[in-house]
């Protein structure tokens, strides 16, 4: 009797001892992550929470805010300023997405090739995404400047007419979407290198054995393997250029003649250069759930087609 006793003690003993270690190795890894956590989750869910607040109330950040519940929701779906930048969004998204995601994925079956010096190929694709997009946007200033810049020194030993570029209001939001794709197409290179170097081997052979040619190659095995990396690249596109802001900032400030206002610029325009931050907020908050619903609209229809990304 005392022995079974003594083993059932021993054995109790034993697998204490690893649930005490877990709580140890646990404690210290919050005891690291913790803070950092707490910083995060502070300076993005309670600015969230006054904002939806602040987006309930006409407020100029000085004086008291004045309640006036759904109202400054209500008035942007009748604003033409609301309206305008909304267009000039979703223009900017039709034609940044698709571009991004096309060039990324010729850029990357050409880096994806055996030739010398790709390493600094790989880099020089990628060195424009890293870079600074204010840098960027001063950089695009001067090439795309009418009177000096490079692009209209191009033009004209092509024989072209010069072109206003960014202070024609009929030419200035595509030449944002050329300067934001050039930023922004190292980023899908990259993810689409990486994706074709996970494709098997095998199954390229296998179809080049079956006696398939490459554009069947590439449409029936290759576009299948990249597609949830498609989807994962719509995604990340679609929400960098509803939030494009930087770009615009440092070469048109919103112009010529409203041009180029997007929504972000919009609200940056209502919050901080005319103190509205309460109709700011709600276009912020308005323009949160557009970004969700599209990413939730591109996931569906992902899933819908067989691609499980998220």
């Amino acid at each position: 009797m005392a022995i079974t006793f003594a083993a059932s003690s021993h054995a109790t003993v034993r697998q204490a001892r690893p649930r005490g270690r877990a709580v140890r190795r646990n404690l210290t890894g919050w005891a690291f992550a913790g803070p950092a956590t707490a910083l995060v989750v502070g300076l993005s869910l309670f600015p969230a929470i006054w904002a939806f607040f602040i987006s309930r109330a006409r407020w100029n950040g000085i004086s008291p805010g004045v309640p006036v519940g759904w109202s400054n929701y209500e008035r942007l779906a009748s604003d033409p300023d609301m309206l305008a930048a909304a267009r000039h969004t979703l223009l900017l998204t039709v034609l940044f997405v698709p571009s991004s995601i096309m060039l990324g994925i010729v850029i990357a079956i050409a880096l994806n090739q055996r030739i010398r010096l790709i390493g600094f190929y790989r880099t020089c694709i990628f060195v424009p995404y890293v870079a600074s997009a204010a840098a960027t946007g001063i950089l695009a200033g001067f090439v795309f400047n009418p009177q000096f810049g490079a692009a209209n020194d191009v033009l004209r030993h092509l024989g072209i007419p010069q072109q206003q570029f960014l202070e024609s209001p009929t030419q200035a939001l595509y030449v944002i979407c050329v300067i934001a794709l050039w930023g922004e197409v190292g980023f899908t290179t990259v993810i689409y290198l990486a994706a074709l170097q996970d494709i098997p081997k095998e199954l390229v052979e296998a179809a080049r054995m079956d006696g398939a040619s490459r554009w069947r190659v590439f449409r029936h095995v290759t576009m299948p393997e990249l597609r949830p990396v498609t989807v994962f690249a719509a995604v990340w596109q679609t929400i960098t250029a509803v939030q494009l802001f930087d770009l615009i900032y440092t070469t048109t400030r919103g112009g010529p003649l409203n041009s180029t206002q997007t929504v972000v610029y919009y609200i940056y325009e209502l919050a901080f250069q005319t103190q509205r931050l309460g109709y700011g907020a709600a276009a912020a908050y308005l323009l949160f759930a557009v970004t969700l619903l599209l990413t939730l609209g591109i996931i569906w229809y992902s899933r819908r087609r067989g691609s499980e990304v998220f």
